[in-house]
């Protein structure tokens, strides 16, 4: 593929190839769901991990700005539960797991996103929407 050539995604809803047009060509945002950290990463993990720094460095390579945010949940039921087991802070158990995640993700070759999010920096933010959902019938 030139650079001159369209670059074609695969839309799972539609299931067809389609010329990617970004919104804005001057800042392309990317978005993937990150880990739950509570135990050592799998290859469930790592599948999308490697996918999407992929396809980063593809849209990087065509666009001058590329923001790429992969979020961490670092509180959740198995994480509540870890601790627990342990008689620790669920922040020790998302922070051990996450260090892991990375340091497995670096051994791949992936490369850090742009941002990375806790979930637990933005419970406040969650509960808004959720209410939001919840008063507009969607949820």
């Amino acid at each position: 593929m030139t650079q001159t050539e369209p670059l074609r995604l695969y839309n799972t809803l539609k299931r067809e190839k389609q010329v990617f047009v970004p919104q804005d060509p001057n800042r392309v945002t990317l978005y993937a769901c990150g880990p739950t950290v509570y135990n050592y990463a799998h290859i469930g993990n790592a599948r999308p991990a490697v996918i999407f720094d992929l396809l980063y460095k593809l849209l990087s390579s065509r666009y001058p700005k590329v923001v790429y945010a992969r979020n961490i949940t670092d509180v959740d039921d198995k994480i509540n539960a870890a601790a627990a087991e342990q008689n620790v802070s669920i922040d020790v158990i998302s922070s051990r797991y996450a260090e892991a995640y990375h340091s497995d993700m670096a051994a791949l070759g992936v490369g850090l996103p742009s941002i990375e999010p806790r979930a637990t920096e933005h419970i406040p933010q969650m509960i808004d929407m959720i209410e939001r959902l919840v008063k507009s019938g969607h949820a």
